[in-house]
């Protein structure tokens, strides 16, 4: 994860105590942030308040950052322990039955240009993202990550085995693992609903 000239001013600025750099770095990071704890936790209230805390954690250590890694390998590890560290105090999974689905932009998938798709294609658009939502909090949190950080942020091999700190040969295999579970678990949802097997 190269780091733009932009982007590592900016961490210096932070870590001589710029205050108004750090809010530059928080702009640029938040939606991402908030995207990634929302798909693991699966509720809007739980996703903000990880992402709050992710972000005083880099606030308060930010001068510790020696910039072994990219500032945003380290900024989305901190997030993911987060996340794994909130499924170990609860020790069952979150999920929410109602919450809505948050696009790259933060924005609501249910926010439509004028000519979009009808209601009712609309609504069928909705359903199938919530299903998708629904069924990876079903997975352990292992596959949870990974699969988050894959299919729905695109990170590549290379950078989730530096987020995750694991080997790129373990981030294939559960990614794998990961997509298998899933596909599973929306067969029986989409069996007991009788439609179609949903895709990530």
């Amino acid at each position: 994860m190269a780091e733009s000239r932009i982007l590592s001013d900016l961490i210096e600025r932070c870590r001589n105590g710029d205050i108004e750099a750090f809010e530059e770095v928080v702009d640029i990071f938040e939606n991402d942030i908030y995207n990634i704890a929302f798909r693991f936790m699966g509720n809007h209230e739980d996703a903000c308040d990880i992402a709050q805390e992710a972000f005083i954690r880099v606030y308060k250590s930010i001068k510790k950052f020696r910039g072994d890694s990219a500032f945003s390998t380290w900024l989305y590890r901190i997030v993911s322990n987060l996340c794994y560290d909130e499924m170990r105090r609860r020790r069952h999974p979150v999920r929410s039955l109602d919450e809505p689905i948050f696009n790259g932009n933060n924005t609501l998938y249910s926010e439509l240009p004028d000519d979009g798709p009808s209601p009712e294609e609309h609504i069928e658009v909705v359903e199938r993202k919530e299903r998708i939502q629904k069924a990876i909090t079903c997975l352990a949190n292992e596959y949870r990550m990974v699969i988050i950080l894959k299919d729905i942020q695109e990170f590549s091999y290379e950078e989730i085995s530096q987020i995750l700190k694991v080997p790129i040969g373990t981030v294939k295999s559960r990614l794998s693992r990961a997509r298998a579970q899933l596909k599973k678990i929306l067969v029986k949802s989409s069996t007991k609903m009788g439609g179609a097997v949903d895709e990530l």
